[in-house]
């Protein structure tokens, strides 16, 4: 992939965009949350958009054997709520002090919708290198949303069935 297209690079803005406010969307649930195990989640959370962010960087810069990308993508052009997230912070805001499992559940709708604009988003991909990029990071949203329903069957009480988990928290089903 030696030049970027328009719908490429809007994606890589789209999703960058998407990794900025999920961290800040994180650190958002950290400070309403009470608990300190789900305070701690919520950080590590926000941490792991970081390693996202990291993650698109090193990757495009492999696929395109430089890091001209970063040029095309204009920091200006990233500002700005992310579209799949501006919904979901309004309601965190809303059930700020209310309950944790209501930011647990808002956390999971978050990294589902993560998952399905990834997953989509490698669908649009030609490079197959590209691609691989957006389904790696899908397959870590999905870890992400195992682990906020993990924390979640803990708080309900729930997810577990004949003393064993539904899922493993490798994201191995």
């Amino acid at each position: 992939m030696s030049k970027i297209s328009q719908d490429v690079k809007s994606l890589i803005q789209d999703a960058i965009r998407l990794e900025i406010n999920g961290q800040a969307f994180f650190n958002e649930a950290a400070a309403i949350t009470h608990n300190e195990l789900g305070k701690k989640m919520f950080v590590r959370l926000a941490q792991e958009e970081v390693k996202h962010l990291e993650t698109f960087s090193r990757l495009f810069s492999q696929v395109i054997q430089s890091d001209d990308w970063k040029k095309q993508v204009r920091s200006e052009e990233l500002k700005g709520p992310s579209p799949v997230i501006q919904e979901l912070a309004e309601r965190m805001k809303r059930a700020e002090g209310k309950s944790e499992v209501e930011a647990l559940r808002i956390g999971m709708e978050l990294e589902q919708k993560a998952v399905d604009f990834f997953t989509a988003s490698a669908t649009k991909m030609d490079d197959p290198e590209a691609k691989e990029i957006f389904d790696k990071i899908a397959d870590e949203e999905r870890f992400h949303y195992d682990l906020l329903l993990a924390q979640h069957d803990s708080v309900t009480g729930s997810g577990f069935w004949l003393d064993s988990s539904e899922f493993a928290m490798d994201g191995k089903y």
